[in-house]
């Protein structure tokens, strides 16, 4: 009888990686965090079990989107009260809180309940290239080459 082994949270050796998002493409940087969030680069994955890395992303300010998306792509969000709904274009969002577009992509490709949750809080996303986790020695992450913009 063969049984499946499945990897002890506690022994799990969990890396840093750093991300530079200039230049990159919204949706290409999202998908391969996202990757990473989870843990799919790792031998060890298990799709039930949080196994991935620690991820940083600076230069949230820098990320491109191809086309009218500056000025098409809406972000939206709700206060919860009647008629609370505000609306901002990608261009108006990235001049006030550049991060947050980034964070809200690799959410959105990351699973929709607590386990998703839990991995997203091992994501990092700053406005310019400083960030305060330089302890961690974080490696740079190699992305495809489609990840950058043309």
């Amino acid at each position: 009888m063969n049984k499946t082994s499945l990897p002890q949270i506690d022994s799990l050796k969990r890396q840093w990686y750093l991300v530079d998002a200039e230049n990159k493409t919204l949706g290409r940087l999202a998908t391969e965090v996202a990757a990473v969030l989870r843990g799919k680069n790792n031998p060890s994955f298990t799709p039930h079990l949080d196994t991935g890395d620690f991820v940083v992303v600076v230069n949230a300010e820098k990320i491109r989107v191809s086309g009218n998306k500056p000025t098409q792509k809406l972000y939206r969000r709700h206060s919860g009260r009647p008629g609370g709904m505000k609306t901002e274009t990608f261009e108006a969002l990235q001049d006030r809180i550049p991060e947050r577009i980034v964070e809200k992509a690799i959410k959105g490709m990351l699973p929709h309940n607590a386990l998703g949750r839990q991995m997203f809080r091992k994501l990092k996303v700053y406005k310019g290239s400083e960030h305060p986790h330089a302890a961690q020695k974080p490696q740079p992450l190699q992305l495809t080459s489609s990840a950058t913009a043309k």
